[in-house]
């Protein structure tokens, strides 16, 4: 299936997971993600940004954040057309532009829709979303910000959980189970000890800590660590 049919079906899911393709008339706006993952300026800018919005100086904690929504974002992308399609799309990052939202995540536009990735769904997954955009977007987080390594892998692993627990709510009867898709990528790395995923109920307990308690007035989100470790104390 071309990517430009494949995109419009996961737009129609939802707000959250709309990405749209072609000219817009607003293209100026937009940038590559490349650029965000090779450039420091357009990065701390955006660190910056939601620093500002959740009222907290600690950069550490705003880059987890953005960190946090960007990967959620993209596994939205290409998990719900994995499911609905049973191909990945292709989110190369020199193809897929971004701009900052107006409240959450960032807008993403595919200006020259790709063909969709091949050979086994989940390898694709990892291929799609990790090896070419959250593994580069880390290794410019842990550079200029410090952000950890192990914070980073939770953070993956929670917004992939989190998008199948959307997909299931908002589109329960999709063709190719998300919840199958996501289980195989947490039982590869980099996700493989990233936490523990129950199924009955869905969740997900992570090994690390997004840092968002920091946020003044912020607390603990539910897969949090720190949730283990005060029911231990």
């Amino acid at each position: 299936m071309a990517t430009t049919e494949t995109l419009a079906r996961i737009s129609a899911i939802g707000p959250y997971f709309a990405v749209s393709c072609g000219p817009r008339p607003d293209a100026t706006r937009f940038r590559p993600l490349a650029g965000l993952y090779q450039e420091r300026a357009p990065l701390a800018d955006r660190v910056t940004e939601v620093g500002r919005r959740l009222g907290t100086g600690q950069r550490r904690v705003a880059a987890s954040t953005f960190h946090l929504g960007t990967a959620a974002r993209l596994w939205s992308v290409a998990l719900a057309g994995a499911a609905l399609t049973g191909q990945v799309p292709d989110l190369a990052p020199e193809g897929l532009w971004w701009r900052a939202a107006a409240s959450g995540p960032i807008d993403l536009w595919m200006p020259e829709p790709a063909a969709d990735l091949g050979g086994d769904t989940a390898a694709a997954l990892h291929t799609a979303v990790v090896v070419r955009n959250l593994m580069p977007l880390g290794a410019a987080l842990e550079r200029h910000f410090g952000l950890s390594p192990l914070v980073m892998r939770g953070n993956i692993a929670s917004a992939l959980v989190g998008t199948v627990r959307v997909l299931r709510s908002c589109a329960p009867d999709l063709p190719h189970p998300p919840l199958a898709l996501a289980t195989a990528l947490l039982g590869r790395g980099p996700l493989k000890d990233a936490g523990v995923l129950t199924t009955r109920p869905l969740a997900y307990r992570r090994h690390s800590c997004c840092l968002y308690y920091r946020v003044p007035g912020g607390g603990l989100c539910g897969d949090c660590v720190l949730h283990r470790q005060k029911s231990q104390a």
